[in-house]
């Protein structure tokens, strides 16, 4: 052994090397400890603190929160105007998510099954691009898409077809005076806006269908339809589910487009905003943010049960 090498086995990171390589458990509570510090002190420790102020008391008279311990404000849930915005919010949510499977299946089976590696990238490019611009911008502007002197109302009059247009704004928990103060308005803005993050873990799971399976089931004697709905959709049905869990809780704790686009009526986010920041009742709005930790805790849970997780 040279001189060079024997000075350099005795250097201190030389030491602290070896002992970390023959202590494989300090390694590892030394790389994980850093971060599982964090999620526990800052993460979990914030949450928990505001969950704990659901337990206090708000003196409407001096708009001053009171540390008295009081279950007023889970009570308050379920009244009638706050649990009908947890079933308008969870309305909007499940619909959102049911449009964005099937807008976003047919397209990430066309870039699994058939696109070429060059159209594959136009696509890739295409679901991405929208995530690249401001989330505001983008809802700012479906305002301006959505409004009676629209590119929407526009289309539809150069097809002839504003009557149909005027039903759809007829209908009742639907309509509205235009599309950017309708339900059917907010419902197209949040499937534009999460329908990516349907797209790309559906094309995954796509992409990992063995194309064995399906040549197998077309030599068994298997028509289109049924290798589709016995081998196909299965296998990439957790992809759908590990999408769904993006579009569907991004939709729960949206507040920035029912401010903007929609008829007058609360959902989940802005009452907490509303409840926080103008009113000042921080128990009500921490009380209120139990609502989508439950209903997204229990979505994980069914989620795992098909197998999302090991599709994300």
């Amino acid at each position: 052994m040279t001189t060079a090498n024997a000075l350099y086995l005795r250097t201190p990171l030389r030491r602290i090397g070896t002992t970390l390589y023959q202590r494989h458990r300090l390694l590892l509570a030394m790389l994980l400890g850093p971060p599982l510090v964090w999620f526990c002190v800052v993460y979990l420790g914030s949450l928990l603190a505001m969950l704990g102020q659901g337990f206090y008391s708000f003196d409407d008279y001096s708009m001053s929160v009171l540390p008295t311990f009081t279950l007023d404000n889970y009570r308050n849930i379920f009244a009638h105007g706050n649990f009908e915005i947890v079933l308008r919010t969870l309305a909007m949510a499940s619909a959102v998510t049911v449009a964005a499977a099937a807008i976003a299946f047919p397209i990430a089976y066309y870039m699994a099954r058939f696109a070429t590696p060059g159209v594959k990238a136009l696509f890739y490019l295409g679901v991405m691009l929208p995530m690249w611009a401001s989330y505001i911008v983008k809802a700012y502007s479906w305002t301006v898409i959505l409004a009676k002197g629209g590119i929407v109302f526009w289309v539809f009059g150069r097809l002839h077809l504003l009557w149909l247009l005027d039903a759809l704004l007829a209908l009742p928990d639907v309509g509205g005076s235009t599309l950017s103060t309708s339900n059917l308005g907010r419902f197209l803005v949040f499937t534009y806006i999460w329908l990516p993050f349907m797209v790309l873990p559906v094309q995954a799971a796509l992409e990992r269908v063995p194309a064995n399976l399906v040549q197998a089931s077309q030599d068994l004697g298997a028509r289109g339809n049924q290798t589709f709905r016995h081998v196909i959709l299965p296998l990439a049905f957790p992809g759908v589910v590990a999408g769904s869990i993006f579009t569907f809780s991004l939709t729960l704790g949206d507040y920035i487009i029912p401010n903007l686009i929609g008829p007058p009526g609360a959902y989940i986010g802005n009452f907490v905003y509303v409840q926080q920041g103008s009113v000042g009742n921080i128990p009500m709005a921490a009380a209120f943010t139990v609502v989508p930790i439950v209903l997204i805790a229990t979505y994980l849970a069914i989620a795992k049960r098909y197998g999302a997780f090991d599709a994300l």
